[in-house]
Parts: C-alpha cells; sequence; structure tokens
C-alpha cells in the first residue's frame, strides 16, 4: 500500500467525491495542497482566503457537484468566516480543510476554530494519524447528507506524517423515506382543488424533481411558480414566473387566490411570501420537503419526503385524468392584460442610467447560454427580474441567505470552474461589492474561459441610501467615490468599457461578436434615484412590523 500523509490521507479521501480545490496556499494546507496536486486534482488558486469557501460554494450551485476550499489556520482560516456563514446558512454542501492548532495543545497565537464554527453552525472533523481517511470521509458523507458546510481540520504537526492504514467503508446510499398516509391527504386534496398551484423550490431543483411536478400541474391544470432559485423549473402552460419580490404583482395576484398550494422543496423565507401577503387566508398549503418539520406557520400540512419520490407517489394516487384548463386560461388572460416589470425610463434626473433599462439592454447583448451569479446589494433583483434565466442552476444567488455583499467574484471563480461547456459565465455587482472582493477580480481573469462582469456603480451603498438616507440619516457614509473598475479591469488583463448609455454597449456587443473569449468587465455608471421594489416591499413591511410593536 502506498504511503501516505495524513494530508495526503485526506486529499486521497476526497478525491472520491471532488475534482475541484479552491484556496490560499499557507503553512496550515501546504502538505494538503501538494497531496492534491499528486492525486490529479485541480486546484483553482484566489487571492483572498475569504473567497476559497465562497468558490466552493457556488462550483457546487453551479454544478450541483461538491468541491472543496482550503485555507491556512489562523488568520486565513477566519478569513473565511462570512463565507463558511453563507453556506451553512443556504445549506450548501461544501468542504473547507484547514490546518489547525497541533494536536499537543494550542500555541499562542492559535484561537479556538472549532468553537468559531460551532458558532456558525458549522461542524468541525479534526483528523488523526490513526484514522484521517475514515474521519475525512465521515465529514463528506455528513456535508451531503446534511446539505451544509463543514471543515476538515488537520492539525499542524500532523500534517506531513505518515498515516496509518485504514481500511475504509464504502460511500453511504442515500435513503428515501415517505409518510404514505400524509401522501395520500396531498393527492385528495390537490384532486378537489379548484385554483391548484405547485410552487417548486431548489430542494425540488436538487431532487430532479421538475418532470414528476411539470406531470402533476398538468394532470391537475395547476399554475406553477417557482422561487428565485427555482426560476423556469416548471416553466411551460401556466407558469407564472418567480415568487415573491422578484414577481409581477398580476403573477402575485393570481398566486393569491390559489385554493391549494403545493410547495414542494421551498423554505417558504419571506421574501418568497411577500412578507405574509403572498397566499390567500383561505388557501390549503402542503409543503413537501427533506426538513423533518414544517419551515413557516401557513403550512397546513408538511410530509418529510424526496421531492421527486413523493410527487410520483401521489401522480400513482391520482384517479382523475387531466383538469380542465379554466383557471390557466383566466391566468393567461390576466398575464397577457396586466402590467409586466416597470421598462425603465430613457433619462434620469442625474443623467445616469436606469438600471431597469439597462438591464432590459443587457438581456438582449448577453450570450443565450450564460450562467449568472448574483452578488449582494440593491441591485440583486435587475437579473431575474429582466434576464432569461436558462435554467435554475443558472441563477448562482449568493449572499442572500446570511445578507452578505462582497462574495460575487469569489463565487464567480467557482462557477466559471462549474462551467464548462461553453456558457458565458456572467457576474452581477454593485460598486460596494465589487470593491470589497477586488482582489479577486484576477482570480476570475485566470479561471474563466468566457465571463462578463456588470457592475452596477452608482457610487454608492445603494440599499442604504434608500432605506436610510430616505429618512434623513445622513448619506456621507453611505457615497463610494466614483471608481474607475473599466480602467483597473485592464491592468489586471480584462476587457473592459465604461457604460453611460446604451450605445456602450457597442463595446461589450462587438467583444462577444468576436468569440467572447477572456472577461469583459462593463463599468455601468447607474442612478441612484430608482429604488427596486423588492426593497419597497420590505421597506414597507419593516415598518408596518415596527408599527406593530409601537402599538
Amino acid at each position: 500500500m502506498t504511503t501516505l500523509t495524513v494530508s495526503g490521507r485526506v486529499a486521497q479521501v476526497l478525491s472520491s467525491y471532488l475534482t475541484d480545490v479552491f484556496g490560499v496556499m499557507g503553512n496550515g494546507n501546504v502538505y494538503f495542497l501538494d497531496a492534491a496536486e499528486k492525486l490529479g486534482l485541480r486546484f483553482s488558486p484566489v487571492r483572498h482566503e475569504g473567497a476559497a469557501i465562497a468558490a466552493a460554494d457556488a462550483y457546487y450551485r453551479a454544478s450541483g457537484r461538491l468541491a472543496a476550499g482550503t485555507t491556512t489556520y489562523g488568520p486565513g482560516y477566519t478569513n473565511a468566516l462570512t463565507a463558511l456563514a453563507e453556506a451553512v446558512q443556504a445549506q450548501i454542501p461544501v468542504v473547507l480543510v484547514t490546518g489547525d492548532a497541533p494536536s499537543s495543545g494550542a500555541r499562542p497565537q492559535d484561537v479556538d476554530q472549532a468553537a468559531i464554527a460551532a458558532g456558525l453552525g458549522a461542524a468541525t472533523f479534526t483528523v488523526t494519524r490513526e484514522s484521517a481517511g475514515s474521519i475525512t470521509r465521515q465529514a463528506v458523507e455528513y456535508a451531503l447528507t446534511k446539505r451544509t458546510a463543514v471543515v476538515i481540520a488537520i492539525p499542524y504537526d500532523l500534517a506531513a506524517l505518515k498515516a496509518a492504514d485504514e481500511e475504509l467503508p464504502a460511500p453511504l446510499a442515500p435513503t428515501v423515506t415517505h409518510d404514505a398516509g400524509d401522501l395520500g391527504q396531498a393527492a385528495r386534496l390537490l384532486a378537489g382543488a379548484k385554483r391548484p398551484l405547485i410552487l417548486a423550490g431548489r430542494g425540488a431543483h436538487l431532487a430532479g424533481a421538475a418532470p414528476e411536478l411539470r406531470e402533476l400541474a398538468d394532470r391537475l391544470g395547476a399554475l406553477t411558480a417557482g422561487t428565485a432559485l427555482a426560476l423556469n423549473l416548471l416553466q411551460g402552460e401556466g407558469y407564472l414566473g418567480v415568487a415573491g419580490g422578484f414577481g409581477t404583482d398580476t403573477a402575485a395576484g393570481l398566486m393569491g387566490e390559489a385554493d391549494v398550494v403545493l410547495v414542494a422543496g421551498a423554505s417558504l423565507s419571506p421574501f418568497t411570501m411577500r412578507f405574509g401577503h403572498l397566499l390567500g387566508p383561505d388557501s390549503t398549503v402542503i409543503q413537501i420537503d427533506t426538513a423533518l418539520q414544517p419551515t413557516h406557520p401557513r403550512v397546513d400540512l408538511f410530509v418529510s419526503a424526496d421531492v421527486k419520490s413523493a410527487a410520483g407517489r401521489i401522480l400513482r394516487m391520482l384517479d382523475c385524468g387531466p383538469s380542465g384548463n379554466a383557471w390557466r386560461a383566466e391566468a393567461r388572460r390576466r398575464l397577457a392584460e396586466g402590467p409586466a416589470h416597470h421598462p425603465g425610463a430613457d433619462e434620469t434626473t442625474d443623467g445616469r442610467l436606469d438600471p431597469r433599462t439597462l438591464a432590459t439592454a443587457l438581456d438582449a447583448v448577453l450570450p443565450e447560454r450564460r450562467t449568472v451569479v448574483q452578488d449582494g446589494g440593491h441591485f440583486l433583483g435587475w437579473a431575474p427580474m429582466y434576464w432569461r434565466i436558462p435554467r435554475p442552476q443558472d441563477l448562482v444567488m449568493v449572499g442572500t441567505a446570511y445578507q452578505t455583499i462582497g462574495l460575487g467574484l469569489a463565487s464567480a471563480v467557482g462557477a466559471a470552474r462549474a462551467v464548462e461547456d461553453g456558457r458565458t459565465l456572467v457576474l452581477a455587482s454593485g460598486d460596494g461589492g465589487f470593491l470589497m472582493g477586488l482582489s479577486d477580480l484576477e482570480s476570475l481573469i485566470g479561471a474563466a474561459s468566457s465571463a462578463v462582469v456588470v457592475i452596477y456603480n452608482d457610487a454608492a451603498y445603494g440599499a442604504e441610501v434608500h432605506q436610510y438616507g430616505s429618512q434623513g440619516l445622513t448619506e456621507k457614509p453611505m457615497l463610494i467615490p466614483e471608481v474607475d473598475f473599466s480602467g483597473i479591469a485592464r491592468a489586471l488583463g480584462a476587457k473592459s468599457a465604461i457604460i453611460r448609455s446604451l450605445a456602450d454597449l457597442s463595446a461589450l456587443r462587438d467583444w462577444i461578436d468576436a468569440g467572447a473569449k477572456g472577461t469583459f468587465v462593463a463599468d455601468c455608471r447607474i442612478t441612484s434615484s430608482v429604488r427596486a421594489p423588492w426593497l419597497s416591499e420590505w421597506m414597507e413591511a419593516s415598518q408596518a412590523a415596527k408599527a406593530a410593536v409601537a402599538g
């Protein structure tokens, strides 16, 4: 048997689950990276440790395949914590391989890394010489089964020592369980519905449940919708688009009239639920999810099950043929007559671009085969509202779970490595978040074969301007001096242009027509006078909650 170090054993086991590793080299992980290279794992360097786990996270979101991030111990580890928290909150399986204090005891500079991870909700698996392989496998299986981030810690004094020989068990086979009685009740409720709605979330996409849910919708004559993370999963006859603040008021009105709602693999976040206003008070809500209990108080019947399997069982229980199309015909008429998203204005008070008009123009210019990475910020609705998103995995929304900004560039690196079928990676970012992650623009340029970076540059932290500047609070901390992102991009080797008018998009169009090779950065100068409708909705809900408490 080949002699392996502890780091080598960790890399060996990981190589049976994944092909890609992202990170920054340091004292704590140098032996691991050496072993990973010898085993053929592809290492994509990033320039800030916070990008290591964010890139691995986005790699999974874009491809459904596991990846690992890696950092050294101490400051390298703590630099990765925000991205680790985002992965935990978003329920993304991801592995962070990091150095740790020696097994003999902490040094003066060491911190309790396991305790820090526990505070974020991430489990730490510390390897030993005797069980480096089995502990690594246990960590990965935990991440995949629980859909969460885990930390594999390699004590500093063990990293280069010989690992003991181990007989490793085979990977665990996934199990699928459901309560047939509850599914029977769900089938009866859906069969008796006059205005059924099926709302799919990311869980339905990950389960591969689209064919069963689409067939179920057609059998019932149901309308369909998706969360932002399941955009277009159930596209077809009766599809209303995205549920929540990114959807149209017409679509939301139809969802509110549904008498029975099947929620498949969606957690029903406040944004999806329009802060309690999406579904009517008399609607019956059925939720099918792998969670162990309902994720929202509006749920009337909960089934803990794999969505694909459960939807197939419900289909076999239905004794009705295809339903009539009256509900769908009404929806089609009202969607055609009702207002769509605001098209934006040709002119603004400050002479800068209206982001809605810009988003519409960009949709026409960007390659149709696209995977979009969306950073957090005021602009985050423009892509799901105005851009064509081919598949659910082609919209990677980062930062929404943990309410962060600045993870966009790092996430784009991971998505770029995952997208290798001729698609163009498109990153949408704000100027504040882009500056926060700027060190990894160089990482993206090195990793992407075809990428477009769209910076919604309003020279401000736009969400704060609208939330707090509108209340009369000082805007000085909310403003950002105008940055020439185009110049920075050129210095790092990308093509770029400043977009002050729609005509300036010709530079991007020419780059795409020439083959869209490399990275193009579009520094789009937008107005701060347009407030996104999703933010207005959130502000109104917050004000109502404060008034209720005060009253």
